[in-house]
């Protein structure tokens, strides 16, 4: 079960936001891993300030507002209906792009975060996947540099483009490295 990568290339116009290049995006199937994520978390977090609304209900807190008991799973369920609407586009905003000199990452929808690591920074390359991704046949990549603040990663590549892409990086790093 081998898929191709989707490869993107910008326009002029969109060169303001990411770097030019050749794009490829994630795999489409961590969509579905991101909205059970997200059903997850709604559930939990819906049944968890729930609890007030029921003790009230059942005249065990009678002194709790109504009004909180009411708003409080309310407004974690509609933040979760907005995410599950937000999802699909956000992944279809994830890809990445190996040029010449440096690795982009590029992410977003509202926010765009676009990440470019000269590959002579790369200290080492992660390839991890939890239950989850896994059981989608997905992995996440994550370039380690030597700043804190900017380790980028690719999350949703399939398990072979994963390992394909760490190894790229890992020996894209050691040339360039050698060179300093």
């Amino acid at each position: 079960m081998s898929e191709a990568p989707d490869i993107e290339t910008r326009s002029a116009d969109r060169q303001l936001l990411d770097p030019p290049g050749e794009y490829i995006r994630v795999s489409p199937r961590l969509t579905v891993v991101e909205e059970l994520g997200n059903l997850g978390w709604t559930l939990i977090l819906v049944a968890a300030t729930a609890v007030p609304l029921i003790l009230n209900s059942t005249d065990v807190w009678p002194g709790y507002p109504a009004w909180l008991a009411w708003l409080l799973p309310g407004a974690f369920l509609a933040y979760g209906v907005i995410a599950a609407i937000v999802i699909p586009f956000s992944v279809r905003r994830r890809r990445y792009s190996l040029r010449d000199d440096d690795f982009v990452a590029a992410r977003g929808v509202i926010w765009h975060r676009v990440e470019v690591v000269p590959y002579g920074r790369i200290q080492y390359v992660d390839m991890t996947a939890g239950p989850v991704l896994r059981a989608f046949g997905l992995t996440r990549i994550k370039i380690h540099t030597a700043a804190t603040d900017t380790h980028p990663e690719v999350l949703g590549v399939t398990a072979q483009e994963g390992a394909r892409l760490r190894d790229e990086l890992a020996l894209r790093g050691e040339q360039r490295q050698a060179g300093l």
